[in-house]
């Protein structure tokens, strides 16, 4: 009898095992996608917006004219002055809505299991930080049994960001990072299983 509790605490010790090691590199796997998600998602930049590239191109050329206006040997007349960076962003103001700032795309990645989420987080996180952390606190939360585990996004225009409208994320954001699910797969298995 003593037998047999030795061996079914040896079989539970090494099914324990199995599932903290499934969980980790699950965890290890999410985590990983996430960053690459929300690292890869553009951050509004005005100076990229269509609209604005006359302005941008008139800020980075108008001091190279000036320089070649004034070096001119052959032109009469006074010389232009220069315009610091300042003067130069006033002179050619960018178009943005009022108060705008980048980062709500960025911000609003959300990682839930067995359902996605179906409403914006209203976070604004420029960098990312934030959205990263609070993915990797509910990652932490992964437990063997649970069915899927979603990454979403739902702002309305993560879609046409999805397909290429940005110039920051011309392929997309998850289709590039489901290409890499393999890989970040292997290197999860390997951290774990070291």
């Amino acid at each position: 009898m003593g037998e047999n509790a030795a061996f079914l605490a040896e079989i539970t010790a090494f099914v324990n095992k199995a599932k903290a090691n499934q969980e980790a590199v699950v965890r290890s796997v999410g985590i990983k996608i996430l960053d690459q998600l929300v690292m890869m998602s553009p951050v509004g930049n005005p100076e990229l917006w269509i609209v604005n590239q006359h302005n941008v191109y008139a800020r980075e050329t108008h001091n190279l004219f000036v320089e070649a206006y004034n070096n001119d040997p052959g032109r009469e007349g006074g010389k232009i002055r220069r315009m610091g960076q300042q003067r130069l962003k006033d002179t050619y103001a960018l178009k943005a809505p009022p108060k705008y700032t980048g980062g709500r795309f960025r911000g609003n990645w959300q990682v839930s299991f067995d359902a996605p989420t179906t409403d914006e987080t209203g976070r604004v996180d420029k960098t990312g930080n934030l959205t990263k952390a609070a993915g990797n606190y509910t990652l932490s939360l992964f437990k063997v049994g649970m069915k899927a585990i979603y990454f979403c996004n739902n702002v309305p225009y993560a879609y046409p960001l999805e397909m290429g409208h940005s110039t920051q994320a011309p392929g997309g954001m998850i289709r590039v990072t489901a290409a890499e699910f393999q890989r970040y797969f292997e290197e999860a298995t390997r951290e774990v299983t070291k």
